[in-house]
């Protein structure tokens, strides 16, 4: 299935808005949210940092043709001990999923930011850790570790020299 993934531009901050009431309502079934007093889930907070200089922070639209089919947003992490990319959020609309467009993004987002990654699951989320180990372990080539720390999965793995 044809699709585009394209780095978010600052026009695409509300649409990004709006698709993540679904991310979250999907969501919803491994953490507490609960809607808003307007019918709606609180927004996310930190989405505008996608958007400033010098931040490292990385929105990405999907689409499916001319229809939007979901968003990644991907954050490079700087600590003393370590510097990876990490994936925040990841979500694909319904309509698209077991098609291969979120394998087929994941592994381009991989391509697109070189180096060291660390992509993480709720603990209770077994459709994404499944998810994501399938798609790292194709990816990596089975060259990845995986741990359990404060109630998240962790993958750890390079990706890859093309």
């Amino acid at each position: 299935m044809k699709f585009t993934l394209t780095l978010a531009s600052l026009q695409d901050k509300n649409v990004i808005s709006n698709l993540m009431q679904f991310y979250i309502y999907d969501f919803s079934d491994f953490i507490e949210f609960d809607v808003e007093e307007d019918g709606l889930f609180a927004a996310y907070p930190g989405l505008e940092d996608y958007w400033k200089d010098g931040n490292d922070r990385f929105p990405y639209i999907v689409r499916q043709g001319d229809k939007y089919a979901g968003f990644a947003l991907v954050r490079f992490i700087r600590s003393k001990t370590e510097n990876f990319f990490s994936i925040a959020e990841f979500f694909i609309l319904k309509k698209y999923r077991r098609n291969g467009i979120g394998s087929a993004v994941a592994k381009q987002l991989f391509d697109l930011h070189k180096g060291q990654w660390e992509v993480h699951q709720k603990e209770n989320n077994k459709p994404a850790r499944l998810f994501w180990n399938k798609i790292i372990n194709e990816y990596a080539s089975g060259q990845f570790k995986e741990r359990l720390e404060n109630g998240r999965w962790i993958q750890d793995f390079t990706s890859r020299d093309n």
